[in-house]
C-alpha cells in the first residue's frame, strides 16, 4: 500500500503560530522561568522551535511516551519508554506534543506529573483532534485544531517516516 502526502498547513503557518505561541508563554509567565517538557519523537521539532520564541528563562527535559507502536491509531495502552532526568517540584511546567488526538496518553501523562509537584503545570500542543477525545484533558496553548485525519511532517510520522517535512500534511493510503 502506497502512502501520499497533502498539505494541510504550510511552513508559513506553522512557523506564524509557533511564534504566537511563543509570545503568549512569555507574557503569561513573565517573570518565571518555565521547564518544558517534550513528549518524544514527534513534540522534538516542534519545542525547539517554540523554545526559540520563549523570552523567558527556558529548561528543557524529555520524555518517551507510546501509545501507537507502527499503527495510526492508538492503542490505548500508555508506556512510559524514557522517564525525565530530573524533578519537576515547584517547577513552572509546559508539557510540549506534537498533537493531542484522543486525550489518553496526556491524560496519564498530566495525572503521573501532578503527583511530582509542580509549582503549575500546564499543556502546550501543536495540532489538536477535540473530536477524537475519549478523555477529557484541558490544553493551555494550542497551534491548530485539525479534523479527524492522521497527519505526519514538523515531528509527526507516520511508521518512523515524514517527521522531516516542514509543513503538516496529511497521509493517504492508495491501494
Amino acid at each position: 500500500m502506497a502512502e501520499r502526502i497533502s498539505m494541510l498547513l504550510t511552513e508559513q503557518q506553522v512557523d506564524e503560530r509557533i511564534q504566537e505561541l511563543g509570545d503568549q508563554i512569555s507574557r503569561d509567565y513573565e517573570g518565571k522561568q518555565v521547564h518544558l517538557i517534550c513528549v518524544l519523537k514527534g513534540g522534538s521539532l516542534f519545542l525547539c522551535e517554540l523554545a526559540k520564541r520563549i523570552t523567558v528563562p527556558v529548561s528543557l527535559d524529555f520524555m518517551s511516551v507510546s501509545s501507537y507502536g507502527k499503527s495510526m491509531t492508538s492503542s490505548g495502552v500508555v508506556r512510559i519508554v524514557k522517564d525525565l532526568d530530573d524533578p519537576v517540584k515547584d517547577k513552572h511546567v509546559i508539557v510540549v506534543e506534537d498533537i493531542v488526538d484522543s486525550g489518553r496518553t496526556l491524560s496519564y501523562l498530566m495525572e503521573m506529573l501532578k503527583k511530582r509537584e509542580p509549582a503549575s503545570l500546564a499543556v502546550c500542543t501543536l495540532l489538536d483532534k477535540p473530536e477524537r477525545r475519549v478523555t477529557d484533558v484541558k490544553v493551555d496553548y494550542t497551534g491548530f485544531q485539525i479534523p479527524d485525519e492522521f497527519v505526519v511532517g514538523y515531528g509527526l510520522d507516520y511508521d518512523q517516516r515524514y517527521r522531516n517535512l516542514p509543513y503538516i500534511g496529511v497521509v493517504h493510503l492508495d491501494d
